[in-house]
């Protein structure tokens, strides 16, 4: 070799004698690299591009682009690596790491880097080499040393991972570090991890330790271990007994009985917040490798994400539970001859809000409207829908229009909502007297009838398209179906989530619920539980909604039919026939002497209808049963206009009407009923 470098007799390029520092890191497959903190950009020199596999054209500084060649989980071990030699104060850092090469193959590359820092020790450079190791870990024992540590933390990351993976509670996290074999393959023999809670922190134990530890509320500034954790936010690693004893002699004693030869005290953070910490007890153990204790800042801080997003699902599942009950009505009214029970609950699974709903509304004229409905989707549009929609079908209810029209509106009023959510919905309108219901049904599950021998079956009903949909469609008629509701029949309205599951045969879920109903204690309230106790097996994800209407064995039966009559304008012989049907009713009845107040009050009323509201009227009159017998006067008309009780002077010829009324009746009032209005009145049938 000549004095330049050359090779006798040709061969690769000259290199310069003596060799400079690029030629001799090139030589021996190593590159130099410096990293701008500050700034987020990386120089690398040809030798580290080659050995990541980029030619010195495709790289512009991101170090993206040089993690992309890195399997992810060497990355993030690496990441964490330079993170905390960062944080800690140090100079310098090594590591050994795989790199994906050509052709699916990867190939073992060293780095070791020096931290530059300011004279306040804020990190601003880290300037350091790569250098391809794989030849020189192929057979040596650090790297088989570092394949079975490798090897045996992914399987602690994954065993503890899948255990947490399905925990959506923080008691589901906790068991799942109980139960999973994550911790164990490290030698763990026990586990508490201690929850910030209001200012104060509360243990739970797992393992040896949940019957040793006093679980309960510890403050945070006293002298133990995983309130330090907290404070502090530094991990606690203690390897003998008698460092241990040192420093923290209240639990001394608990130490020795179990037999601790070391312990691992961990913060746990998530979102910048310490939610806690987590102590981690061995046997056998007397020290702590820094690869353990990587690992076990990895694994803890996948704990507080779980913890984390278990809390948030706490929170959130609570507060939508509590919102949907909010919008649920908080009492029934008391319907004589008929109980009625209502259960709601929430779904057990996901922490969206459901659209699941129930009323029982009053009537006029004593009939009540039993509802279960169910809105399309699981969100919080879905519960603004149902509870405006729950609102608006008991305001069109109770304005007395008929059943069909009640669903008709509400149809309407959805698909004016300009919202893309659609309902299903089971009303039904019972009179409790009779027995007699009228169903209406959009889309919705057939309700159960339970008959008094204890025989259950679905009730046929027919139906229409859900509420929405029927309007969109030009299609707003709701047929009825009429049945009589005998004594001791039971009629059950449900939501789906009583009788669906994800995957399951909704036709088989219903069969079961009939059979609960069938084998169901007799008693309403108990049956309405036993029903609701039904998906706890399936862990429901649905919520679900339930009315159960019971016409009682004693409930009062209605002596005779109602009487209608229809007024006409200027047909003052109707007005006469109404006169006689109203006096000859009420002696019928038992009203004695009242039948002729009767009668004068209905003329009066009938005679108002004609005048002011300007169409025709039309009189109902029936018999009340009860404590004391009443006979019931209604007259309806098309007029909203609610009329007032007036003092007429002694030179008035008119206006005396209502004053009369308020005079003879017993009772009177006024409701609304759809487009009109109703006035009633109640007459005590002494018998005379």
């Amino acid at each position: 070799m000549d004095a330049r470098g050359a090779p006798p007799g040709g061969g690769p390029p000259p290199v310069p004698w003596p060799a400079g520092p690029e030629e001799a890191l090139a030589l021996n497959h190593t590159g130099s690299f410096d990293w701008d903190l500050d700034r987020g950009v990386v120089h690398m020199d040809p030798s580290a591009l080659a050995l990541f596999g980029v030619a010195p054209e495709e790289f512009d500084g991101d170090p993206s682009i040089l993690t992309a060649r890195v399997p992810a989980a060497e990355a993030a071990r690496l990441d964490l690596l330079v993170a905390q030699a960062l944080k800690g104060g140090r100079s310098s850092y090594g590591a050994y790491f795989r790199m994906n090469a050509q052709h699916g193959t990867q190939r073992w590359t060293h780095t070791q880097g020096a931290i530059l820092r300011t004279p306040d020790g804020r990190p601003y450079r880290i300037v350091g080499i790569l250098r391809d190791a794989t030849e020189e870990l192929s057979q040596s024992t650090e790297r088989l040393t570092l394949d079975a540590e490798r090897s045996l933390h992914t399987d602690v990351v994954d065993a503890t991972t899948a255990g947490l993976a399905h925990a959506r509670t923080v008691r589901e996290v906790l068991d799942a570090l109980g139960t999973s074999r994550g911790l164990d393959q490290l030698g763990v023999i026990s586990v508490v991890v201690g929850l910030v809670q209001e200012g104060r922190m509360q243990l739970y134990g797992e393992g040896e330790l949940s019957g040793m530890l006093p679980m309960s509320r510890r403050r945070l500034d006293e002298p133990l271990p995983l309130p330090e954790a907290v404070r502090t936010l530094t991990p606690r690693y203690i390897a003998s007994r008698e460092e241990f004893a040192r420093r923290y002699p209240p639990l001394w004693s608990w130490a020795k009985e179990l037999g601790w030869s070391a312990a691992a005290f961990l913060p746990l953070i998530a979102q910048g917040e310490a939610l806690g910490a987590i102590g981690l007890v061995y046997r056998d153990k007397y020290s702590f490798t820094s690869e353990e204790r990587t690992l076990l800042t990895a694994l803890t801080s996948s704990i507080a994400q779980s913890l984390e997003r278990a809390r948030l699902f706490e929170q959130e599942h609570e507060l939508a539970e509590g919102l949907q009950r909010a919008m649920l009505p908080h009492s029934l009214p008391s319907i004589p001859g008929v109980h009625a029970e209502v259960r709601y609950r929430a779904a057990q699974q996901g922490r969206d809000i459901g659209g699941d709903w129930y009323d029982v509304i009053p009537l006029p004229g004593g009939r009540v409207a039993a509802v279960v409905g169910d809105v399309q989707g699981h969100d919080t549009d879905a519960a603004a829908v149902m509870g405006q929609l729950r609102i608006v079908l008991r305001a069109y209810a109770a304005e007395g229009h008929s059943a069909p029209t009640v669903m008709a509106r509400a149809s309407s009023f959805l698909h004016d909502l300009d919202s893309d959510r659609f309902a299903t919905c089971l009303y039904v309108e019972a009179d409790p007297s009779t027995g007699w219901l009228r169903i209406v049904r959009a889309g919705h599950p057939l309700p159960l009838l339970r008959r008094s021998d204890g025989r259950c079956r679905p009730f046929p009903v027919m139906g229409a398209l859900p509420l929405g949909l029927s309007t969109q469609f030009g299609q707003p008629k709701y047929p009825v179906t009429t049945m009589e509701l005998e004594h001791g029949e039971t009629l059950v309205l449900f939501t789906d989530g009583l009788v669906e599951q994800p995957g399951g045969d909704v036709e088989q879920g219903i069969e079961d619920l009939a059979e609960a109903v069938r084998t169901g204690p007799s008693e309403i309230a108990k049956l309405a539980d036993r029903l609701c106790e039904v998906p706890e097996a399936w862990n429901g994800t649905d919520d679900l909604a339930l009315v159960l209407l019971h016409r009682e064995v004693s409930a009062p039966t209605r002596p005779a039919r109602r009487l209608h009559q229809h007024v006409a304008p200027r047909d003052p012989e109707s007005l006469a026939t109404v006169r006689h049907m109203v006096h000859a009713a009420a002696l019928s009845w038992g009203a004695g002497d009242r039948a002729d107040d009767l009668s004068l009050v209905t003329d009066e009323l009938v005679t108002n209808a004609l005048l002011h509201s300007g169409g025709g009227a039309v009189v109902t009159v029936h018999p009340l049963s009860g404590a004391q017998r009443r006979v019931r006067v209604e007259v309806t008309d098309r007029s909203s206009t609610v009329p007032q009780v007036m003092h007429p002077g002694a030179s008035s010829i008119s206006g005396r009407g209502l004053l009369l009324v308020d005079h003879l009746a017993d009772v009177w009032g006024v409701e609304a009923r759809g487009t009109g209005k109703a006035i009633w009145c109640e007459f005590v049938a002494d018998g005379r």
